[in-house]
């Protein structure tokens, strides 16, 4: 919210923190609960390009944020990515990221990336959508380290100028790729839902679309959006 009133005064990438988020928002309008201590900010960015390639600029964040993670935490095989925008810990949701674009017609004048990363504390099963965000997991609780906001925001920033460099000099390919190797449950089967209709498959990678490629009873799907269940969630 604070970043769509200040839309107009930024004419560069620019990040903006908050100590304490009191209507946090995740996917699908689901809450997102932000006890003090724990991350929140949103990336502010002006594309000026189409929605589809927009759009990619998640993968850059789930990559950069991972990276984040590991350069605090040292433990680079704990950190996991989930299509399409979380990051797992040990196989529960420590951080989840969500787009929204400002523009008219074909093209993203503004981009405003949100992130929300459980630094200190998770929230009580019983305050969200276990089913889809499974057991949710922080850093402190689960490796027993103390990452501030601040310190948190520096490594994010300057890895996600690493990979966004690297996206806007060559393009998804080398992100698509880079993204893959830290996917959970690659090559396994899970369950994507859109509503009330269900897909389920052997996760077999994401195109260059970003789009998540399952293998089916049917044949290869084409999922550009939905909600990933992994199996006995």
């Amino acid at each position: 919210a604070e970043a769509i009133r200040r839309i107009d005064t930024f004419s560069k990438p620019t990040w903006i923190l908050t100590e304490l988020q009191t209507s946090g928002k995740g996917r699908r309008g689901r809450t997102w609960l932000m006890p003090k201590g724990n991350f929140a900010a949103t990336l502010v960015l002006k594309p000026r390009s189409s929605l589809r390639v927009a759009a990619l600029r998640s993968f850059v964040a789930s990559i950069a944020l991972r990276a984040a993670f590991v350069v605090h935490c040292a433990s680079s095989e704990k950190f996991k990515l989930k299509w399409p925008n979380d990051v797992l810990l040990s196989g529960g949701k420590v951080a989840g990221i969500l787009l929204e674009s400002i523009g008219k017609g074909p093209i993203v004048d503004s981009l405003l990336i949100g992130i929300g990363a459980n630094l200190v504390s998770a929230p009580e099963i019983d305050e969200l959508d276990f089913s889809y965000s499974g057991s949710p997991v922080s850093i402190k609780q689960t490796l027993g380290l103390d990452i501030s906001p601040v310190e948190f925001l520096t490594t994010l920033a300057n890895q996600f100028k690493l990979y966004d460099d690297q996206i806007q000099r060559s393009g998804f390919h080398a992100i698509r790729i880079e993204w893959l190797s830290h996917a959970a449950k690659l090559n396994q089967t899970v369950i994507a839902r859109v509503g009330s209709s269900e897909v389920k498959g052997i996760f077999e990678k994401i195109d260059d679309d970003g789009s998540l490629i399952l293998k089916t009873s049917t044949g290869l799907k084409k999922i550009a959006a939905a909600d990933v269940y992994f199996e006995g969630n």
